[in-house]
């Protein structure tokens, strides 16, 4: 970690702390990716975490709906994955990174989205809206994915695995509440 001092109009400011600099290694950058990953999706389920416990309990579901626990566990492999498939894009930078990490961002805010709209708003029908605009800018960030490296391609397959099989979770049960 280095210390700057820099010239900031008329004054100096010394002892500012670079932050780019403490994330030059791959391994610091997946950690922390990995992280806010985590931190943001733990955040969106937090606000919707009564929508499963009263709504979703009431609503029709199909015989092969998931059991509640199996959710926990599996976005926090996602979360991991989905962080360390960024962190190689912003490790390796360049015209390729960058366009990755647009995509994963708009596709990571879909994400986002998609818990409030259907488990505190209960509009299951806009969710699957924005569940296949996800998936479509899903398919879209491993192809940018893949010009970054193959491996973090690779990362994002049980993502987009998951993401498809929650979209028709998200459609059957649509059709069975219309």
């Amino acid at each position: 970690m280095r210390i700057h001092a820099f010239q900031a109009g008329t004054e100096t400011i010394s002892g500012l702390v670079c932050f780019g600099s403490m994330f030059k290694s791959l391994g610091s950058k997946i950690i922390l990716c990995s992280l806010v990953c985590m931190l943001l999706g733990t955040a969106s389920g937090l606000l919707t975490v009564t929508g499963v416990t009263s709504w979703y309990a009431t609503i029709q579901k199909p015989s092969w709906n998931p059991p509640n626990w199996i959710f926990g566990p599996v976005w926090t492999l996602l979360y991991l994955l989905m962080g360390a498939s960024f962190a190689m894009a912003w490790h390796k930078g360049g015209q390729d990174g960058r366009r990755m990490m647009q995509l994963f961002g708009v596709q990571f805010f879909l994400n986002l989205l998609w818990s409030p709209i259907f488990f505190y708003f209960h509009q299951v029908g806009w969710a699957l809206v924005v569940i296949a605009a996800l998936w479509i800018l899903l398919f879209l960030t491993i192809l940018a994915a893949g010009r970054v490296r193959p491996l973090a391609a690779w990362f994002l397959v049980p993502y987009i695995s998951w993401v498809s099989f929650a979209m028709l979770l998200n459609a059957t049960i649509w059709w069975l509440n219309r």
